[in-house]
């Protein structure tokens, strides 16, 4: 099998219709789809099985977050260890593919072993870049310029702008820190090497933290943005009312897991009070514990 694609859903059965679809259509690759739904109301599960019984599908009892939800399916087809697969492809179920996108990621994933994730041009419906799909990672540095507005004054400068690279033009091919999991190819060997994604995340920050620790095994992240993906943002995340709160806390999990220890303590109480008026008393408490 050349590429495991796992697709979590959570109540967006008509995207989802597209987006398998548009995976229907896809030629000259070995791969199989796995639809994990994580308790969906809308008879997502339904759907699939009816429209498209060559997809394995995984039901859960619960919405336990993107992390889990994905290690789901991984843990199906044997990885991190055994992995099925010679690739795994995240994808959002609110995002519509090209035909040839799937066989154009694996070709330039096989000839640059070094690469061990691979992220497309992810476009919104209005025809503007998704800035998530090449990102730096949010050291306390960048986050500041990024919140305080600097990265958008100063949206061509590499040093202001590093969050979402905004200094650098769409259609160039470059190695950032992050790519995102509404599309994103990982090489089998990184998955072993730097274990599933993480599950103290509910939803965001988990792809930052996934580049992070395969980038720290000696892999490349690379945008590449010769493949082009069509995404609907937040589809599933605007039907959920935790949203806001676990981007907030996401941002509390990714500095506390990979910066807190090099971070002077003026900072980390500052951060602690920027995130405390953003997630509240409940992050406040998870903070403090």
């Amino acid at each position: 099998m050349d590429v495991l694609v796992v697709i979590l859903n959570y109540n967006t059965r008509e995207l989802l219709r597209d987006c398998l679809s548009s995976l229907h259509d896809q030629q000259g690759i070995n791969f199989v789809t796995a639809v994990v739904d994580n308790a969906s109301t809308d008879n997502s599960v339904g759907m699939v099985v009816e429209e498209f019984p060559e997809v394995q599908v995984y039901p859960l009892k619960r919405n336990n977050g993107f992390s889990a939800g994905n290690n789901v399916a991984m843990r199906k087809y044997g990885f991190p260890y055994r992995g099925e697969a010679r690739y795994v492809l995240l994808l959002n179920p609110d995002t519509v593919v090209p035909p040839n996108a799937l066989t154009d990621l694996v070709r330039y994933a096989d000839a640059n072993v070094q690469v061990g994730v691979l992220g497309p041009k992810l476009i919104l419906e209005d025809g503007s870049l998704d800035k998530a799909c090449r990102r730096s990672f949010p050291t306390p540095e960048i986050s500041f310029y990024h919140m305080s507005g600097l990265g958008k004054i100063f949206s061509k400068s590499p040093r202001f702008a590093r969050y979402n690279m905004t200094y650098l033009p769409e259609d160039v091919e470059t190695e950032v820190d992050s790519v995102v999991g509404a599309c994103m190819l990982v090489r089998r060997e990184a998955i072993r090497r730097a274990g599933l994604l993480d599950e103290r995340f509910f939803m965001y920050g988990e792809d930052l933290d996934w580049c992070l620790r395969v980038k720290e095994r000696g892999f490349r992240v690379m945008y590449y943005p010769a493949v082009t993906v069509h995404h609907i943002k937040r589809a599933a995340s605007r039907k959920s009312p935790k949203a806001q709160f676990e981007f907030t806390r996401a941002q509390w999990l990714f500095y506390q897991k990979h910066y807190r220890a090099k971070t002077s303590k003026l900072i980390h109480w500052l951060i602690v009070a920027g995130l405390s008026i953003k997630g509240g008393r409940t992050l406040l408490r998870e903070m403090l514990a």
